[in-house]
């Protein structure tokens, strides 16, 4: 997660510690709170029209019209619902103890087709309602810029597939403990809050992509399709 710009325009100078604040985290109780802060930020300015939203409608001469920038953007505009959970309980995204239980309420909850939900107050059950949320935004934002359809062909059908192998690893034995191997080693273990932020990643790049069009230069959409993260372009 990446400097997300919109400190650029009203306070150029602390641009660089928004980026230093959100760049390379890894815990994933750092990310979601720094997503607390930032997401009413943007949110804000897209609502007071500084920047066009959804991102995936920007042109190149639009404020943070870039691809990077509608990467990153479209990425957190899918992310938004997460905090928006009224009843937050975010072990149940980030702590190895409640992965399975997360995980085995998320694979018994019917998916929804919404970008504009209604909780129930039980977090266990909004986590859910918001990932199937993010996807849909997702969904929605790809069909916007006619995005290659093959990449988005049964997303929640894909997603729900991720999970059951999630479900499998934090079944084994001493998997806890090689989460927190991994957690210290900076890489990222299959909790809930990762799985989505990967899949996010993936499929806002594919929207950037589509939203650059066919004038976009082919090393530019090379350096993008290599690319893990919009932080590396």
């Amino acid at each position: 997660m990446a400097n997300f710009g919109w400190t650029r325009v009203n306070k150029p100078a602390q641009a660089e510690d928004a980026a230093s604040d959100l760049r390379g985290l890894t815990d994933p109780s750092a990310f979601l709170a720094a997503l607390d802060k930032v997401v009413p930020r943007y949110l804000d300015l897209a609502d007071n029209g500084v920047l066009v939203y959804p991102a995936c409608k920007r042109k190149p001469g639009d404020l943070l019209g870039d691809a990077r920038a509608i990467w990153e953007h479209t990425r957190l505009e899918a992310m938004r619902y997460v905090p928006m959970v009224p009843r937050k309980d975010t072990a149940l995204l980030t702590d190895p103890a409640r992965q399975a239980e997360t995980i085995d309420a998320f694979l018994r909850q019917r998916a929804h087709d919404n970008t504009v939900v209604d909780f129930t107050g039980t977090a266990i059950e909004d986590y859910g309602i918001a990932i199937y949320a993010a996807l849909n935004w997702l969904n929605h934002c790809g069909a916007i810029v006619n995005a290659d359809p093959q990449k988005f062909s049964g997303t929640l059908r894909s997603f729900r597939k991720v999970m059951v192998v999630a479900r499998q690893w934090w079944a084994l034995d001493g998997a806890a403990e090689r989460c927190r191997q991994m957690l210290e080693a900076r890489e990222r273990p299959p909790l809930v809050f990762f799985l989505l932020w990967a899949e996010c990643t993936n499929l806002a790049r594919e929207i950037a992509i589509a939203a650059a069009g066919a004038t976009a230069a082919e090393d530019s959409i090379a350096r993008m399709r290599a690319a893990d993260d919009p932080e590396q372009l």
